[in-house]
C-alpha cells in the first residue's frame, strides 16, 4: 500500500482511533483539535466497551471486532487501562428474568458471552453486590478502559512516531480544495485525505459541508463519580432498566416488562438506566440519563442523581461513598438505528465520520478500521 498523508480533525476517541489506524497502516498523520485537549463525550462516559446490548448483525459485528482491537491496543498501551472485566445485570422477579431468558435464547448469545448466573455465582465474580436479586445476566465480552485518560495514553503512544503530528488549539474553519483545510490560525493543511471526527460539534463547517439535513442528533446525559469504594468492584454493572435502552433485549418478554413493570417516575422522565463501573483509583462512575429535545438545559438536576444513588445502594447493600463529581455531556447519534456511524463524503478528499451515539467508546477502533478500508488507505 502506498503511504499517504491523512488529516484527522478531532481528538476525541473516534478521531484518535482514526489517527491510530492511519498510522498503523504506515501513513503520515496530522491530528487537529480545536481545544487544548478533547473535552467532549469521549471523556464524559463510562469507558465501557459494551458488547452485550448491541443490535444483532452489523452493530454486534462491529462491537465484537472493536473488542478484539481494544484488547490488542491495550496490550501495547497499558496506560489505556483496558480490563476484560465483563458485566453483570442483576434482575429481580419473573418479568425481568424473562427478558434475560429471551436474550439467552438469541442465536448470537454465545458470541456476546451471555450467561445466566445465580446470586451466589454473580457474587463470586463481584463480591461487592450484597443486595438482594433473583439472578444476573453476565456478558463476558464486555470490557473497560479509562475514559478521562484513554485519549492521552493513545496520543502519547502515537507521538513516539515521527510520522504523527498533533496540533491543538486550532479550529478548522474551511475546506479550501481537495483534501485541504484552513484553520483559524490561517494555516493551510494539505493531505491525501481529511477525516472530520467532530463529535457533537454539528454546526459551523460541518453544517456547511454536510447540509442542514444531516441524519444525526445530539443527546445529553448526566453522570457522577464517587470517592473510592474501599473494595474491589471487579465487573461493570447495569440494572434491568438498561434492557429498555439496548436493542439486544427487544422481545415479547421486554414488552411484557414495560407493560407490567413501568419505570420509576424519575427514571421514566429522564429516560434512565443504571450503569456502574469502577475506575482505576477505586471510585465508581455512575449514570445515566438521556435528553433528546433541544434546547438542552444548561444545568444538572438532582432528582436523577437521587434515583441512581438509591438503585446503586440497593445493589451494593451499603451506602455509596461521597459523590465527588457530577457532570453533563453531549454526544452525536445517528437517527437511523440501523447505522453504526454516519460516514459521508462531504468534499473532494474530505469525509465526515460522526454519530456513533453511545457506541462511540465501544466501537471506535472498528469504525476507524472500516473508514480506512472504505477509503482504501
Amino acid at each position: 500500500m502506498v503511504a499517504v498523508k491523512v488529516i484527522v480533525v478531532g481528538a476525541g476517541v473516534v478521531g484518535t482511533l482514526h489517527a491510530w489506524e492511519a498510522l498503523r497502516r504506515g501513513h503520515q498523520v496530522v491530528q487537529i483539535e480545536r481545544e487544548a485537549e478533547a473535552r467532549g463525550a469521549s471523556l464524559r462516559n463510562f469507558g465501557l466497551i459494551w458488547v452485550g446490548g448491541r443490535s444483532g448483525g452489523p452493530e454486534l459485528e462491529t462491537a465484537l471486532r472493536a473488542r478484539e482491537l481494544w484488547e490488542e491496543i491495550g496490550g501495547r498501551v497499558p496506560a489505556l487501562g483496558f480490563r476484560a472485566n465483563g458485566s453483570l445485570t442483576p434482575v429481580r422477579g419473573p418479568l425481568e428474568l424473562a427478558v434475560v431468558e429471551a436474550a439467552l435464547a438469541r442465536n448470537d448469545a454465545t458470541a456476546r458471552g451471555f450467561e445466566l448466573l445465580t446470586p451466589a455465582e454473580a457474587r463470586a465474580l463481584n463480591p461487592a453486590l450484597r443486595g438482594a436479586f433473583t439472578a444476573a445476566l453476565r456478558c463476558e465480552r464486555d470490557a473497560t478502559v479509562e475514559p478521562r485518560t484513554a485519549q492521552l495514553a493513545l496520543r502519547a503512544e502515537l507521538s513516539k512516531s515521527p510520522h504523527y503530528t498533533f496540533l491543538p488549539g486550532r479550529e478548522v474553519r474551511d475546506v479550501t480544495g481537495p483534501a485541504t483545510v484552513r484553520d483559524d490560525h490561517g494555516d493551510v493543511h494539505r493531505a491525501d485525505a481529511v477525516v472530520l471526527c467532530t463529535g457533537a460539534w454539528l454546526g459551523g463547517l460541518v453544517r456547511e459541508l454536510a447540509g442542514p439535513e444531516l441524519p444525526v442528533r445530539r443527546v445529553r446525559l448526566q453522570m457522577m463519580q464517587t470517592d473510592p469504594l474501599g473494595e474491589p468492584f471487579p465487573t461493570s454493572v447495569a440494572d434491568a432498566d438498561s434492557f429498555r435502552y439496548y436493542p439486544a433485549y427487544a422481545s415479547p418478554a421486554l414488552d411484557a416488562l414495560q407493560a407490567g413493570q413501568p419505570q420509576a417516575p424519575t427514571a421514566d422522565e429522564h429516560r434512565m438506566q443504571l450503569l456502574m463501573v469502577q475506575r482505576a483509583d477505586g471510585s465508581l462512575t455512575i449514570g445515566d440519563t438521556h435528553a433528546y429535545e433541544h434546547p438542552f438545559p444548561f444545568d444538572t438536576v438532582e432528582d436523577p442523581y437521587h434515583h441512581l444513588v438509591g438503585v446503586a445502594e440497593a445493589l451494593l447493600g451499603r451506602p455509596l461513598p461521597t459523590i465527588r463529581r457530577r457532570w453533563a455531556g453531549v454526544y452525536a447519534q445517528c437517527t437511523d438505528p440501523a447505522r453504526v456511524v454516519h460516514r459521508q463524503r462531504v468534499h473532494d478528499g474530505v469525509w465526515l465520520v460522526t454519530g456513533p451515539g453511545g457506541r462511540g467508546m465501544t466501537c471506535s477502533p472498528a469504525i476507524a478500521e472500516t473508514t480506512a478500508d472504505e477509503l482504501n488507505w
